[in-house]
């Protein structure tokens, strides 16, 4: 095994092990907030927007993953700067920019909440908008790659 498929191979076990992580919140950890919170709160239905940017968020991170992981098997079989690979980085940053969307979303339903329960949202919000840095920072990374692999298929 040379150099360049053991850190392809590695990269696809963290790729996997997040994936893990990411079906055990959609299957375990966001179930037992739907049960538990309305039996805490009867006759608020705050949560349930949250929950579907919740899972909307994962979907969109668990497509990322899967196309981060075929991107890495191109890069394996030296299809590194092909069609397909290019594809994969235009499924990543489509999938960057909807979980964005979703992010977005969260923050002004946190807001509208916020405004009719009296609470205070600056914390959520605050991790709310570090995450779209971060994806940002992906979505920007992804599209560099994009440019280069786009002049050398042409």
């Amino acid at each position: 095994m040379n150099v360049k498929q053991g850190s392809t191979t590695f990269l696809k076990v963290i790729i996997f092990l997040t994936g893990i992580a990411v079906l055990a919140l959609c299957f375990f950890w966001l179930p037992l907030i739907t049960i538990r919170e309305p039996k805490a709160h009867p006759g608020v239905y705050s949560l349930y927007p949250l929950l579907v940017y919740a899972y909307g968020c994962c979907i969109a991170f668990s497509v990322t993953l899967y196309q981060a992981f075929k991107l890495l098997t191109y890069i394996e079989r030296n299809n590194a700067f092909s069609e397909l690979a290019l594809k994969s980085l235009k499924v990543i940053k489509k999938c960057g920019l909807t979980t964005i969307f979703f992010i977005v979303s969260g923050i002004v339903t946190l807001k509208v909440i916020a405004k009719i329960t009296g609470d205070d949202s600056a914390g959520p919000i605050s991790l709310s908008l570090m995450g779209i840095l971060a994806t940002s920072i992906i979505i920007a990374i992804v599209d560099a790659l994009q440019k280069p692999l786009k002049t050398s298929l042409n």
